[in-house]
């Protein structure tokens, strides 16, 4: 198999002072010692409040990382479409919550398929149609396949209404004899980015509320709910207290991203750091006041604001998108603060998850020098 230009030369640099300087622009860095605090921060959060932590791989899609959420005491991975679930397991990943409902057959017959081979998968529900067609599927396959009941928390994205239609799935998947009853799953995205601390505490609580009362009704009507499962890196401060969430999907903590850098916290800010960075090169300096960059459109998810620059350009400069290929940056003085040609700059991603997935390698950097490649085994799963 042909190598990459990535792989070719970051095998070459790899490991030798400076090498981080001499990797294959744009790229996508990762500071190991950033992201191994972070690490440690969710996992001693979650058990010092006596909480599981089952991160979400959309985030970083990657076998590697996944690894090490384990190792620092995640009790699973969650993933959101399928062939995410797919790629990770067929690199060892073994304990898989799916988080989004399948729809079609090919999906159940594949999802059928990686419970075959899986330590532990589990998958949402959150119609009566999407529970029958599992319930079939695994009693043809002759294994029983563990399911979570998903709830619609607000967000209006997927899950079912918390009403009588609950109960009523609810009651279906008891009868379901190739269906394993696991907990309920309620991950409210709309509230990790709101701004005003008080306002997403109430809502959060809310939520958990929600979640105590379905919990309740679940063992009511005969079933035990052993996970209760949602929340996130915004409110990763909020939800434990309610003593509710069996475990926390947290996800970008691990990188963080200008979106959540901008979220308040109980004490501040968010006290997970950047780790993950685009890494670009000045390729033009003929206009005063600003350079470009080769990294524009296709180097950054673009449904947040711009990047932040992180390092490498005076105080005061600001990226801005400059076309498909390009970026610029303007400074604060003109041309007076104008960068040489081939200066390297790094800016915080503005959305991490889907700012990976347009990258094969994560260049894992410690200083200035590149330490490694790791895959990123899941990038373009979107099915």
């Amino acid at each position: 198999m042909t190598m990459s230009v990535h792989e070719r030369i970051g095998e070459k640099i790899k490991g030798k002072p400076g090498s981080r300087w001499h990797i294959p622009t744009p790229a996508l860095v990762l500071d190991l010692a950033v992201f191994e605090r972070n690490l440690k921060k969710m996992a001693d959060h979650c058990a010092a409040n006596g909480i599981g932590l089952r991160p979400h791989a959309k985030t970083h899609k990657s076998a590697e990382i996944a690894r090490r959420q384990m190792a620092a005491g995640a009790v699973g991975i969650c993933c959101a479409k399928l062939a995410e679930a797919e790629a990770l397991a067929a690199r060892g990943i073994e304990k898989i919550l799916l988080t989004s409902p399948l729809a079609t057959p090919g999906a159940v017959a594949r999802a059928i398929e990686l419970n075959e081979v899986m330590e532990e998968l589990m998958v949402v529900v959150d119609h009566q149609d999407g529970a029958r067609d599992l319930d079939v599927a695994a009693r043809n396959a002759g294994k029983p396949l563990r399911v979570l009941i998903d709830i619609d928390p607000g967000l209006h994205r997927t899950g079912a209404v918390f009403d009588k239609t609950f109960d009523d799935l609810v009651g279906l998947v008891k009868e379901c004899s190739g269906l394993t009853f696991m907990g309920i799953q309620g991950y409210a995205g709309h509230l990790m980015h709101e701004h005003d601390l008080s306002k997403r505490r109430e809502a959060s609580l809310k939520v958990m509320a929600m979640l105590s009362e379905a919990k309740q009704r679940v063992e009511r009507l005969g079933l035990e709910c052993a996970i209760v499962t949602g929340g996130g890196t915004g409110t990763y401060d909020i939800d434990p207290a309610a003593n509710v969430l069996t475990d926390l999907q947290g996800g970008s903590y691990i990188f963080m991203d200008r979106q959540y850098a901008e979220v308040p916290a109980g004490n501040g800010f968010l006290p997970f750091e950047a780790s993950l960075f685009v890494q670009m090169t000045v390729i033009s300096v003929n206009t005063p006041g600003i350079v470009t960059t080769d990294a524009g459109f296709k180097s950054f998810a673009t449904d947040a604001d711009a990047p932040l620059i992180h390092d490498g350009a005076p105080e005061g400069a600001a990226y801005f998108f400059f076309g498909d290929e390009q970026g610029g940056i303007a400074f604060a003085d003109g041309e007076k603060d104008q960068l040489p040609r081939g200066a390297q700059v790094s800016c915080v991603v503005p959305h991490c998850d889907p700012t990976v997935n347009l990258y094969d390698w994560y260049h894992v950097v410690e200083g200035d020098v590149l330490v490694d490649l790791w895959p990123i085994d899941a990038r373009g799963c979107a099915q």
